[in-house]
């Protein structure tokens, strides 16, 4: 029997010119346990970031982060905290979950132009807990599809398609 753990999301990555949020549900085991957002290796994340804003994807995590914010690009997930067992979005026990405060935080991102949820559990999870609590945004909220290795049917080029929105508004 797999254990339920308490998890504890990551800290935003949000710098002042954010122009795109890419919002997750919640990190993974690997990215809780390293501290880094998609730190998972078969995550598609960070190579698509080198696809459609120039990220090194090699790079020290620091110094990623530094480029994801040059190119206008913030991080962070919709829930804060909830119960799981393992690290797929279907094992987050429903009714445990604890948003984090996304309006304040959109609110704040004057050039903000486009929230990215990264996968369909990240974009229920929006509709769920920030848009009835006034957290419904003047910018465009698209569902795209997961980075997540569970979403290994999606190959890395159509990945760069789907999330070829990210790129425009970057422009």
């Amino acid at each position: 029997m797999i254990e339920i753990d308490v998890c504890t999301g990551l800290s935003a990555q949000i710098g002042a010119d954010c122009r795109v949020l890419v919002l997750g549900s919640m990190p993974g085991v690997a990215s809780l346990r390293q501290a880094q957002y998609y730190a998972h290796p078969r995550n598609r994340f960070w190579p698509l970031m080198a696809l459609l804003a120039g990220v090194e994807p090699s790079a020290p995590y620091p110094q990623r982060l530094q480029q994801l914010h040059k190119a206008g690009i913030g991080v962070w997930d919709v829930i804060g905290e909830c119960r799981r067992r393992g690290s797929l979005d279907a094992d987050i026990v429903r009714g445990s979950e604890v948003p984090n405060a996304l309006g304040p935080a959109v609110a704040a991102l004057r050039d903000l132009r486009l929230i990215a949820c990264n996968g369909a559990a990240a974009h229920r999870a929006f509709l769920r807990f920030i848009v009835p609590v006034g957290g419904n945004p003047q910018v465009p909220v698209l569902a795209l599809p997961s980075t997540s290795p569970a979403n290994a049917g999606a190959s890395l080029g159509a990945l760069q398609q789907a999330w070829q929105p990210v790129a425009d508004a970057l422009r």
